[in-house]
């Protein structure tokens, strides 16, 4: 998907039926900049403050299911009214960007718009909300079984069997190994280096060639 503004009532294609209004008084209440950009590797959204007369940018990958796209939204925006409260005086995933994520969760949680795994999922990490939702495994979790790509074949490394095969998406086969901590570790079968996995990257099953 290629890097574009969107219209406003573009949003609906990208977000929960019921979450529109309260999006809608987000972006005019602070003159947001949104951009719905192709799939990020790195980043799920990204905040830049506005500077020199311009407005402020978040950015959200178009690739995320409606739920995940509507959750990187909210904690973009978090950061925003953090900002706008505190400048860059407080860390970015501080005290006050979690007390005011929070808040935010909770006004569209009154909604009712999310499935009730994901309120329940919520809901065990309201009391101290991770940086991303990407650091929460238990809401990826739950959020992964509305993704296209569950339907697409791909698995999470942590469903993988330990000594059998998978692809990246860049065609490299690993084998999979131990969990080390957090990551599982694994070898390429071409090079023979080792490499660590997060449980959660999807990947595909592979066989032996």
């Amino acid at each position: 998907m290629p890097k574009k503004e969107a219209p406003l009532e573009y949003l609906n294609h990208f977000i929960p039926e019921g979450a529109s209004q309260l999006v809608l008084d987000y972006l005019h209440q602070y003159k947001v900049h949104l951009t719905i950009t192709r799939e990020r590797k790195t980043v799920l959204g990204d905040y830049r403050n506005a500077v020199d007369g311009k407005n402020h940018r978040i950015s959200v990958n178009g690739n995320l299911n409606k739920f995940a796209f509507l959750i990187t939204l909210i904690h973009e925006l978090a950061h925003l009214v953090t900002f706008m409260g505190y400048g860059n005086r407080v860390k970015s995933h501080g005290k006050e960007w979690k007390y005011i994520y929070a808040k935010m969760l909770e006004d569209f949680l009154k909604l009712d718009i999310f499935p009730s795994d994901i309120v329940i999922a919520f809901k065990k990490t309201m009391h101290d909300l991770p940086a991303s939702s990407c650091a929460d495994e238990n809401l990826t979790r739950v959020l992964r079984a509305y993704d296209q790509s569950a339907l697409d074949g791909l698995m999470l490394v942590e469903e993988v069997n330990e000594g059998d095969l998978f692809e990246t998406d860049d065609k490299r086969v690993f084998r999979k190994g131990k969990k080390l901590r957090k990551r599982f570790e694994c070898i390429e079968v071409a090079t023979k280096r080792v490499y660590l996995f997060s449980p959660l990257y999807e990947v595909k099953t592979a066989k032996a060639g």
